[in-house]
């Protein structure tokens, strides 16, 4: 499947990585979320070619993750916020950093902490049921068609066959 294909996939995931869903891309995100902003900076940071860096904040900025704000009139020069819809992002990568944290650590410990400024607490990121608080795990979650799937992509993610279950998520 092409990258373009992904954007119209009835599938949320495949959506979601068709916006995010490569290396520099999600590094970009990182940075943004630690409050960097200007092109120069992001570069510097990340080792990235301007090439490639101008094209995937152009893509962010396409797909409305970003936005570009002027901070400089002569020349003009702007930096890159995120919007809403990026901020929206941050549980996504609150969760790559947890598996990170988890499973990528060397001996000394995990690279970065993270604190909850209204507590004061270091925190690790914990997905939680929206309705009851309690902590998720995939033994414990059943997936059923949405409203917004069509029957005959219904029927290709929901039924498995000899080789899985449907509707159970295994692990």
């Amino acid at each position: 499947m092409r990258w373009k294909e992904l954007e119209e996939e009835q599938c949320s995931i495949a959506r979601t990585l068709s916006v995010i869903g490569d290396r520099w891309t999600l590094l970009i995100l990182r940075e943004c979320f630690m409050r960097v902003r200007r092109f120069e900076y992001f570069q510097s940071r990340l080792g990235i070619t301007r090439h490639v860096l101008a094209d995937r904040l152009r893509k962010l900025v396409e797909a409305g993750v970003l936005v570009r704000v002027p901070y400089q009139d002569r020349p003009v020069r702007e930096e890159y916020r995120l919007t809403r819809k990026g901020l929206d992002l941050y549980p996504v990568l609150m969760s790559i950093l947890k598996w990170g944290d988890t499973w990528r650590s060397d001996s000394d410990g995990v690279p970065v902490l993270h604190r909850h400024l209204p507590c004061g607490h270091v925190f690790q990121p914990v997905m939680a049921c929206s309705e009851c608080g309690e902590p998720v795990n995939p033994r414990e979650v059943s997936v059923e068609p949405g409203p917004g799937i069509t029957d005959e992509d219904a029927e290709r993610y929901f039924v498995y066959g000899r080789h899985g279950s449907a509707g159970r998520a295994t692990g």
